[in-house]
């Protein structure tokens, strides 16, 4: 994971544009950081001299080491919404969009360093603060609820169930998969992504539709 660039106001001044700029830096320091070697094992120092600012200047933009895992995790947030709306704009029924999101999980894992576990184990965590996560929360279960939705209006999803309950069901499978892959040695996060994504397009089927075991 690589912390993506904010889009900068229209009418930024060169301080404020310089300011963002030092900020966007040490994001990516830490991140790739992180991503080498574990969040427990990156100091302050180390993330300091890889993005070359001073410690004043590291704590005049994140007060604590906290507030740093915060803003990574926005961006990480970031990045899971534009991959669910990806696959929103693609063709195809919901159980090919599922398909293709799971797979963009995996993608994205194996693409990340091995410590990218470690973060990732924060990142949820963070997501789901009690005090700091509860937006983020929302913005997560209202991606995958219009996902759902799409679904629902496309016809191929059943209308019995209610899209609160089918959203539950998406996410949890999203959550298991990637709390499997950060705690177990060698979980086959692929081969289980794309099972996973078979399971819930065959389970949110129109009764009519569904496959027989």
């Amino acid at each position: 994971m690589v912390a993506a660039s904010v889009t900068p106001p229209p009418t930024e001044t060169r301080r404020e544009r310089r300011k963002r700029e030092v900020h966007e830096r040490i994001l990516l320091a830490a991140t790739e950081l992180f991503d080498a070697q574990g969040v427990a094992a990156t100091t302050v120092a180390e993330i300091c001299e890889r993005a070359d600012v001073a410690h004043k200047t590291f704590f005049n933009h994140f007060p604590t080491r906290q507030h740093l895992i915060q803003d990574i995790a926005h961006v990480a947030l970031a990045q899971l919404l534009a991959d669910i709306e990806a696959v929103r704009a693609e063709p195809g029924s919901t159980p090919e969009r599922l398909g293709r999101f799971f797979a963009r999980v995996a993608d994205n894992a194996e693409a990340a360093g091995p410590m990218h576990r470690e973060l990732l184990t924060e990142l949820i965590h963070e997501a789901h603060d009690e005090q700091s996560g509860s937006e983020q929360a929302r913005k997560i279960q209202g991606a995958f609820g219009a996902l759902v939705r799409d679904g629902r209006v496309q016809g191929d999803v059943d209308p019995r169930t209610p899209l609160d309950t089918l959203t539950e069901m998406v996410m949890g499978a999203f959550y298991v998969l990637m709390f499997n892959w950060a705690h177990l040695e060698g979980y086959p996060l692929r081969r289980q992504a794309l099972a996973a994504a078979r399971f819930l397009g065959d389970a949110m089927a129109p009764a009519a539709e569904r496959r027989s075991p």
